[in-house]
């Protein structure tokens, strides 16, 4: 049974000690996932103050740019988009983001038949306003 370790080239660090991603069998782990941008860690739409604080953000950026990064993710696996099997989507506002974020996910995940959760938390690791924890599941050989 393959046990391997996965980290992606093209996705952003992650922001702590772990891989991006763990395959064991034919099911591949993917680490939280947020939107920051590969190579710079940039959160896109987001707006600071001098002081760095947090003014704004752009969930429709953020949404998309967390699912180009489970893309990649999931590539530097060796699985597809449309592998995913099951996917946990952390929002920070619920009551404001919702409706944008379930438009963009149902037009990213046309014709992907992943089982869907979708919670609100009161704050992720950095300052981001979505995450995603996905399981994706491919053939062994």
């Amino acid at each position: 049974m393959a046990n391997d370790i996965i980290r992606a080239d093209r996705a952003p660090a992650p922001v702590g000690a772990y891989p991006h991603a763990r395959r064991v069998g034919d099911l591949i782990f993917l680490s939280g996932v947020g939107p920051r941008m590969p190579g710079n860690n940039g959160i896109p739409g987001n707006v600071s103050d001098a002081h760095g604080h947090l003014l704004s953000y752009d969930i429709e950026a953020q949404c998309r740019q967390v699912f180009a990064n489970v893309r990649a993710v999931l590539e530097a696996s060796g699985a597809r988009w449309e592998d995913l099997v099951d996917v946990t989507v952390f929002l920070t506002d619920m009551k404001r983001d919702f409706a944008v974020y379930n438009r963009l996910y149902a037009e990213a995940f046309k014709g992907v038949d992943a089982c869907r959760t979708t919670v609100e938390v009161n704050a992720l690791p950095t300052e981001i306003a979505i995450e995603l924890k996905c399981i994706a599941a491919i053939s062994a050989s």
